[in-house]
């Protein structure tokens, strides 16, 4: 597929809003990390993402969807580290082991969505308790597989698991915290020791406590990420789609972008375009013959911005 083709291929209305809804969830994740999810209003987070309410409102019903889909977002995110290098037929301890050394990385790769996912699930509202408690379960039931290792871990009670899962989640939860912390890998040795003790005994936890992390890829972030904040620069629904529509039509005049974008406003048109080539994002290619249409066309930087976007 050429370079126009796939151009054209994102420049219908709801593709523009997939990478509006990018850019607000990321928005959500961060105002949640710096006030707390209790405390984030839907125009902390429209200001942080540089778009409108309307558009917000174009996305999400409301603040508590808005927080749920990052929420949602951030767990498959987080499981794909933990389910990296998990291997189902492999032995319990190595299981936790995998686990383990995917959440960790997971949480020092990003640590704005671990504190969403830990801190601010428990004042997001009823919905985004039960979610939580969803994916508590689900790692609770894989720590009390545990119990079928030794004869010795038998006799524990299927609440072991449960509190070894909080007391995990709490020491996550106060590094979380305190943003001067060390890296979170650092902690997988007292963690692993602390999560056998009961199973295995306490020679094994000795010997878990020497344990570290290996070297794991970070993975690319998908929703939970704003396409356009790495390039220092925020473009609003409608320059995003004349961005695109010059892409698919480069030399196309204000009227052909006007088509290809779907705004008719021939006076809106020219100030979006003016915009944009204030940003450095499209040139005039266009002789300088008096009454020649406009030729617009990306610029090296519009292709930078292109590329950010196609990902989204």
């Amino acid at each position: 597929m050429s370079v126009k083709d796939r151009a054209r291929s994102a420049s219908g209305p709801a593709r523009v809003l997939e990478i509006q809804r990018s850019r607000i969830l990321a928005a959500m994740v961060e105002e949640c990390a710096a006030r707390g999810a209790a405390n984030v209003s839907v125009a902390h987070v429209v200001t942080r993402a540089g778009i409108s309410r309307r558009t917000f409102y174009d996305v999400f019903v409301d603040r508590e969807q808005c927080f749920l889909d990052a929420f949602e977002e951030g767990i498959t995110h987080a499981a794909r580290y933990v389910l990296g290098h998990y291997d189902s037929d492999a032995e319990w301890l190595e299981r936790i082991r995998a686990a383990l050394a995917g959440l960790l990385t997971f949480l020092d790769a990003e640590p704005d969505t671990g504190r969403l996912l830990i801190i601010g699930s428990l004042g997001a509202g009823a919905e985004a308790l039960e979610r939580r408690q969803h994916v508590l379960a689900h790692l609770t039931a894989v720590v009390d597989q545990g119990r079928e290792e030794r004869k010795t871990g038998k006799d524990l009670p299927a609440l072991t698991a449960e509190g070894i899962v909080g007391g995990v989640l709490s020491v996550l939860h106060t590094r979380l915290s305190d943003r001067s912390a060390g890296p979170f890998v650092d902690l997988a040795g007292p963690l692993m020791s602390m999560i056998v003790l009961p199973y295995l005994g306490s020679a094994a936890a000795r010997r878990e406590l020497a344990w570290h992390v290996p070297s794991l890829p970070r993975l690319r972030s998908s929703a939970v990420h704003d396409p356009l904040r790495e390039l220092g620069m925020r473009l609003t629904y409608r320059t995003v789609r004349v961005l695109i529509a010059v892409a698919v039509t480069p030399g196309g005049s204000n009227r052909q972008v006007a088509d290809e974008s779907g705004i008719g406003d021939q006076g809106q048109i020219s100030k979006l375009l003016t915009r944009l080539q204030g940003l450095g994002l499209i040139e005039n290619t266009a002789p300088i013959t008096r009454g020649a249409p406009n030729a617009w066309v990306l610029t090296d930087r519009g292709w930078e911005v292109q590329a950010a976007l196609a990902p989204h």
